[in-house]
């Protein structure tokens, strides 16, 4: 019997520090209108300096393992999507498994596809299930962004925050229920554009995030709402169908532009970026926490969840949640 992956519960976490446009106005040339205009951002998370990006997935797994009703010890498996590791190696998800006291073989790695690395993550819990797992996976999106950001550029430090996104994922045999389809891509060569200038066997250093800001615009809107209609058009629905997006929180700019070429109303759209900034990898898991937990999203809703991120990555996962 073939198996869908459906989501059993949810979970976020936030640094507990908040550091506002005012305040990024006094390290670098800039202001609240300058970068809300722009992006849409007034707010965002940041961690501590002895926080790790395990750190926060394990206080988003914890909720979302709770939410499930999901002991950890019951977990086939933890993939986590990050591009900020605590370390080269072992994995973030191993680990997540070792804090979280799980002492089976209940296997754990990472996915780095950028932003778009909890929608390349779900889509490949989804095919363990379709290859016959039957326990539950955790999922999770988490990044320390902070940490490779050069605080002196005012055109990338504004953007991004810290925090980590976690839903448990379980087996369902109903086609109708859960992850119904997903759909990802990648191009490498316009890895450029978006990237750190570093890495351990190139400069043998994290080196920092550079981004060509008006390309990764262009490129963001064809990609994500190319991507959207693909997971319409492959399950025969439309626009109207969908109860939610749940987009990647990049930029107000490009949501709404995805939205407006998939004539979605924003009422529609889940957006955290305010008080959130750019996440990366947690921004969707973030997002779906938040309209879940507030009950905006309810059970039986179908869901479309969107992103790009360096690469160039890009995809989409529809849901029914």
């Amino acid at each position: 019997m073939v198996l869908n992956a459906r989501i059993l519960g949810t979970g976020s976490y936030l640094p507990e520090k908040m550091v506002s446009n005012t305040d990024l106005s006094k390290i670098v040339d800039t202001d609240d209108e300058w970068i809300f205009s722009r992006s849409g951002i007034r707010n965002r998370h940041i961690a501590a300096e002895s926080q790790t990006t395990s750190d926060m997935a394990l206080q988003a797994a914890i909720k979302a393992l709770e939410a499930a009703e999901v002991q950890p010890a019951s977990l086939g498996g933890i993939i986590v999507a990050t591009t900020t590791p605590d370390l080269t190696f072992p994995s973030t998800a191993a680990l997540v498994q070792a804090k979280l006291g799980i002492e089976t073989t209940c296997l754990a790695f990472d996915i780095q596809a950028v932003c778009s690395g909890f929608v390349y993550a779900l889509a490949t819990a989804n095919g363990f299930f379709k290859a016959g797992a039957d326990k539950p996976f955790l999922v999770i999106g988490a990044e320390k962004m902070s940490s490779i950001l050069n605080w002196d550029d005012r055109t990338t430090c504004v953007l991004f925050g810290d925090g980590a996104g976690a839903v448990v994922l379980g087996p369902t045999s109903d086609n109708s229920d859960g992850i119904l389809s997903t759909h990802l891509h990648a191009d490498g060569r316009y890895s450029e554009m978006l990237q750190t200038a570093g890495g351990p066997s190139s400069s043998g250093d994290v080196g920092h995030l550079t981004m060509q800001g008006r390309e990764v615009f262009k490129f963001a809107v064809d990609a994500m709402s190319g991507a959207v209609k693909e997971a319409l058009q492959a399950n025969n629905l439309s626009a109207d169908d969908i109860d939610w997006m749940v987009p990647h929180q990049a930029n107000i700019r490009i949501i709404e532009a995805t939205a407006k070429k998939l004539d979605m109303p924003m009422s529609r759209v889940v957006t955290t970026l305010e008080n959130q900034g750019n996440t990366s990898a947690a921004s969707i898991p973030l997002a779906l926490d938040h309209a879940v937990r507030s009950q905006d999203i309810q059970r039986g809703q179908t869901l479309l969840l969107e992103a790009m991120g360096g690469g160039f990555t890009w995809g989409a996962a529809l849901i029914r949640y």
